[in-house]
């Protein structure tokens, strides 16, 4: 049987999407919402299904602190105001797998398929001979910054996801690239992340609006 959706929701959702510059600092997204939102990121689809991203959550002051003076596109700094990394209910930063884990021969990959996928060997190791031929001869994903910058389009796509979830619930959201990505990557691993495989791709932010876009 054929289900057919109406479409106005999805576009209710979308017009009502902005990007948001402040948020309001006294409300906070309720667990259950949020939750929603991180499964439309896990469900979001990615380049042979290898979701290469890992989604870090600032949760404390402190650790925000310590980001945003390299987040300059986050602290409204043509205002001074407090931005989004000081105002939004949710806080954080994307980021993409670099050629230790991505290589199509890296151990992890397999690990990943077996485990994971739930692959039989057979399957994995053919798979994997797919992922090496597409990555060497079709895509030229043959360097670290390569491989990331393939990595970070998808975590791009599971950003997109958990931005018009969050719209369809009626919560505000802004992507951001204004920051320093070395500098972040120096911030995250000082606060305890495991930094060796993986780079910022992009921050976000998620809360509810303090006024109306324009």
């Amino acid at each position: 049987m054929t289900t057919t959706l109406s479409p106005s929701p999805v576009l209710d959702a979308l017009q009502f999407r902005h990007a948001a510059k402040l948020f309001d600092p006294d409300r906070k997204i309720n667990p259950a919402d949020w939750a929603t939102i991180l499964e439309a990121g896990r469900l979001s689809p990615t380049s042979f299904g290898l979701e290469p991203y890992e989604i870090i959550l600032l949760e404390s002051d402190a650790a925000r602190r310590r980001v945003a003076p390299d987040a300059w596109g986050a602290n409204e700094f043509q205002t001074g105001q407090a931005g989004q990394i000081g105002t939004a209910s949710h806080f954080g930063v994307l980021t993409a797998y670099t050629g230790d884990r991505m290589q199509a021969d890296s151990p992890y990959l397999k690990d990943f398929l077996l485990t994971v996928k739930r692959f039989p060997e057979a399957n994995a190791d053919g798979y994997l001979s797919l992922v090496d031929k597409f990555q060497r001869e079709e895509f030229d994903l043959t360097d670290d910054r390569k491989i990331a910058d393939w990595s970070a389009k998808q975590a791009y796509i599971v950003l997109a996801g958990m931005m018009t979830a969050a719209a369809s619930l009626g919560i505000d959201s802004c992507p951001i690239e204004g920051f320093d990505p070395a500098a972040v990557r120096t911030h995250l691993s000082e606060l305890g992340v495991d930094m060796s495989y993986q780079v910022p791709a992009v921050l976000f932010s998620f809360g509810y609006r303090i006024e109306e876009p324009r």
